[in-house]
């Protein structure tokens, strides 16, 4: 509560993870992944964790990025994106490669915020591709993704690796923000 009795927003930032939070991002990422095992058959190593062989990249590769969303000073979740070609390998996008809000920051509009703050630091085209079986998170994204364009984004599907895709293709227009400012989004 604030001074007067008016409840307070909760105040979002959305900033670059640097190598020395790696072990923070990895401690996520064990998270995520254990939901998204719901979906996709993943193993536990040896040392009772699933891992994320790529994480070390988001510090070596220059097309690779990794943030923490905090949401009052408190870890929230995670967005680790890249340039990649897209599924249909004509042109270079931005990728969502992984994306993760805790649950108990879900259904608050807090992922739809954070999203839309990464978004906006990288302009150009970008794709999100999820599981067709993750009914949850297609909803999301195609809500998330459609509200930050303006109109219903239309996805298409593509079966890769053996698994059904669903992939929002879209545009993030320039906002002045480049892919370094590491401005915190506010509510």
């Amino acid at each position: 509560m604030t001074q007067h009795g008016e409840t307070s927003s909760p105040h979002l930032e959305v900033t670059p993870a640097t190598r020395e939070q790696a072990p923070i991002l990895a401690n996520l990422l064990e998270l995520y992944v254990h939901d998204f095992s719901e979906f996709h058959h993943v193993e536990l190593g040896d040392d009772g964790r699933f891992g994320y062989e790529p994480l070390p990249l988001y510090w070596s590769e220059p097309n690779y990025h990794s943030f923490l969303i905090r949401l009052d000073n408190k870890l929230a979740g995670l967005a680790l994106i890249r340039k990649r070609q897209q599924l249909s390998g004509k042109k270079l996008v931005w990728d969502m490669s992984e994306f993760f809000i805790v649950r108990n920051c879900r259904r608050r509009g807090i992922g739809t915020q954070a999203a839309r703050e990464v978004w906006r630091r990288f302009p150009g085209q970008w794709q999100v591709r999820v599981m067709e079986a993750n009914t949850p998170a297609r909803h999301f994204w195609a809500e998330a993704i459609s509200s930050f364009a303006g109109q219903a984004i239309q996805p298409s599907h593509i079966k890769s690796g053996g698994k059904l895709w669903t992939v929002f293709s879209f545009e993030s227009p320039h906002h002045g923000l480049n892919n370094r400012d590491a401005v915190p989004a506010s509510s």
